[in-house]
């Protein structure tokens, strides 16, 4: 059964679906030489927390893994690339399948696998509490209701199907302006097939 934990934490039963965030997690962890007791240290959760995510008995939220993430010197659409295998030139991602994240997040990848191409969608209350900086560009699509951004400097409001573009080095920050706000991120990275 599943419970709950702060911060939209969940615990993961096993043999769930999207089991592969916590082997990409410490697939990442150990590339870098790095213990549990040193990322818990640099993203601010607890050790037991962090072996359940790696040991698939706990599903983080978005902000959790945005924080495991930062100590481990990546960002989440990696981690969540990294997750799946499914590095196939053709492949259809339905809208049930399973993130690995909590249920409760509002974030799902429309892209698997590891790609030059990312894209998320993000659904519901989403918060400015964070801000991003990505080395390549990044493109905003709002989907349903509307988003403020801050970039640059300036804030703008988005509305349903308008889309914002970013270019690598941009310092940014959104939320959704409603709980019916549906955004698209798409972003490119340096690696991949082809470069």
């Amino acid at each position: 059964m599943s419970g709950t934990r702060p911060d939209g934490d969940e615990r993961a039963g096993s043999g769930e679906p999207g089991a592969g965030l916590g082997n990409a997690v410490r697939r990442r962890r150990r590339a870098l030489d790095l213990t549990l007791a040193a990322v818990a240290e640099r993203s601010g959760l607890s050790v037991p927390f962090l072996s359940q995510i790696e040991n698939e008995r706990a599903r983080p939220s978005m902000r959790s893994l945005q924080r495991i993430a930062d100590g481990l010197r990546t960002t989440a659409v990696e981690l969540l690339a990294a997750s799946s295998a499914a590095d196939r030139s053709v492949d259809v991602v339905r809208a049930k399948d399973d993130s690995g994240l909590a249920t409760d997040t509002g974030v799902r990848a429309l892209v698997r696998g590891s790609h030059q191409m990312h894209a998320l969608e993000f659904t519901g209350a989403q918060h400015a509490d964070r801000e991003f900086l990505h080395g390549n560009d990044e493109l905003m699509y709002v989907a349903d209701g509307a988003a403020e951004v801050e970039a640059d400097g300036r804030t703008f409001r988005l509305e349903r199907g308008d889309t914002l573009y970013l270019t690598g080095g941009v310092r940014h920050r959104w939320r959704a302006a409603g709980p019916d706000t549906r955004v698209l991120l798409v972003s490119v990275s340096g690696h991949g097939p082809g470069s």
